[in-house]
């Protein structure tokens, strides 16, 4: 699962509704985007039913994997700042059957505490 792992570049926020709009060929019936992010092409979208990741490929980007987690297959997840309130910190998600686990680095300008209790819904309630 090396997709989008060990990432040195920081992570933004992506509209909702742009998302929503980019992704709809690719959700479920019922399934809405609750988060969306960009870091350089790539994206990272939480949906109510599972974390979407797009790893675009090549100089043009036209090639892209695209990989999708059910939140029943996180078994862990853990978020690292300076403190509470520290604005720039690192995401890591552990997905059953996989050693290591994925890392992004939220830059400025993203709540990291919103999206650590999103993911907390999710991955708890499941």
């Amino acid at each position: 699962m090396g997709l989008l792992q060990n990432v040195m570049g920081n992570v933004t926020e992506l509209p909702v509704e742009k998302a929503q709009k980019e992704f709809a060929p690719v959700l479920a019936k019922g399934e809405s985007v609750v988060k969306a992010f960009n870091l350089f092409r790539d994206r990272i979208v939480m949906t109510n039913s599972r974390l979407i990741t797009v790893d675009k490929q090549g100089v043009t980007g036209t090639r892209q994997t695209m990989l999708s987690i059910p939140y029943s297959s996180i078994i862990k997840f853990a978020k690292e700042s300076a403190g509470l309130f520290d604005l720039d910190a690192e995401l890591r998600i552990w997905v059953k059957d996989e050693a290591e686990p994925l890392k992004w680095q939220f830059s400025r300008g993203v709540d990291i505490n919103e999206v650590y209790r999103v993911l907390g819904e999710h991955v708890i309630a499941k």
